[in-house]
């Protein structure tokens, strides 16, 4: 059965941090819908927060110099292995997606993020694991 979010529930999605402006670009698209964006900078962060939260997606980005985000996904899994995730990438290859899709990751969107693509796919993953249409535009 899928869940159904009731318009009283509070809507957390947890997203890596980041040194440029992308938590900013996300809470312009989360605030007026009502939803709460927590940001982590690290594995131990994603894991601390969502022990503490109830956390509805989680966007993972991937750095081309660091290979810690499918770790980071891995970490999730085992802990919440039906928490759905999103893969930001700029250096996607087939062997990143082979093992995304091992993960049962949700989306794996190119970066630099189209936010209207993220949109798109937040809505069909809301749509699907919730019953919400809170992305619909």
């Amino acid at each position: 059965m899928v869940p159904n979010l009731s318009k009283l529930e509070e809507i957390n999605i947890l997203a890596s941090g980041a040194s440029w402006a992308w938590p900013e670009a996300l809470r312009h698209i989360f605030r007026p819908r009502g939803i709460n964006l927590l940001v982590a900078d690290n594995t131990s962060e994603f894991v601390n927060i969502i022990e503490r939260r109830r956390i509805h997606t989680t966007i993972v980005d991937t750095d081309p110099e660091e290979s810690n985000a499918l770790t980071t996904i891995k970490v999730i899994r085992m802990h919440y292995p039906l928490l759905p995730c999103i893969l930001l990438s700029s250096a996607m290859d087939q062997t990143m997606l082979s093992q995304a899709l091992e993960l049962d990751v949700f989306s794996v969107i190119d970066k630099p993020v189209k936010m209207g693509i993220l949109l798109e796919q937040l809505n069909r993953l809301f749509k699907k694991r919730y019953n919400s249409d809170i992305f619909a535009e």
